[in-house]
C-alpha cells in the first residue's frame, strides 16, 4: 500500500511540474502559433523598433521587447522541420540573427543605417514568401 501511494504522489508531482512548465513557457509571449501571423507581427514589431531615434527614450525598452520577441520566435519555430525549407523561415532566421547579433555585440550603439538598410530587404523578401505562400 505504501508503494502504491509513492507512485501516485510521484506521478502528481510530475504530471503538476511539466503541467505548470509547458504553460509558463509561452505565457508572457505575444505569438499565437500561427506561424505566418507571427511572421508578420514580429516583422512589423521590429520596424517600429528599427524606426526609433538613436536618442529616443523608448529606444533601451523598444530594443529589451525585440530581444524577447526575438528569443520567443526563435525557441518556438526553429524545430519544426515544415518550417525549416520555406524560404520565408530562413530569411526570417538570417534577419533575427543579425539584429540579435548586434544587440548583444552593442548594446548601447544604434543599429547602423546599413543593416537597417539590409533588414528592410529581408522583410520585404519575407512578406514576399508569405504572400507566395512559402
Amino acid at each position: 500500500m505504501k508503494r502504491y501511494w509513492s507512485r501516485l504522489l510521484a506521478f502528481v508531482l510530475v504530471l503538476f511540474v511539466s503541467l505548470g512548465n509547458s504553460s509558463a513557457a509561452f505565457a508572457g509571449s505575444t505569438l499565437t502559433g500561427d506561424y505566418r501571423q507571427d511572421t508578420v507581427s514580429v516583422v512589423n514589431s521590429l520596424r517600429e523598433a528599427l524606426q526609433l531615434p538613436a536618442d529616443s527614450p523608448e529606444r533601451i525598452a523598444s530594443q529589451t521587447q525585440a530581444k524577447q520577441l526575438i528569443n520567443d520566435f526563435s525557441s518556438r519555430y526553429r524545430r519544426d522541420g515544415a518550417l525549416s525549407k520555406l524560404p520565408s523561415f530562413t530569411t526570417m532566421r538570417t534577419a533575427l540573427n543579425s539584429l540579435a547579433g548586434h544587440y548583444s555585440s552593442y548594446p548601447n550603439r544604434p543599429v547602423p543605417q546599413k543593416m537597417k538598410t539590409r533588414l528592410e530587404q529581408e522583410f520585404k523578401q519575407i512578406e514576399t514568401s508569405l504572400e507566395r505562400g512559402s
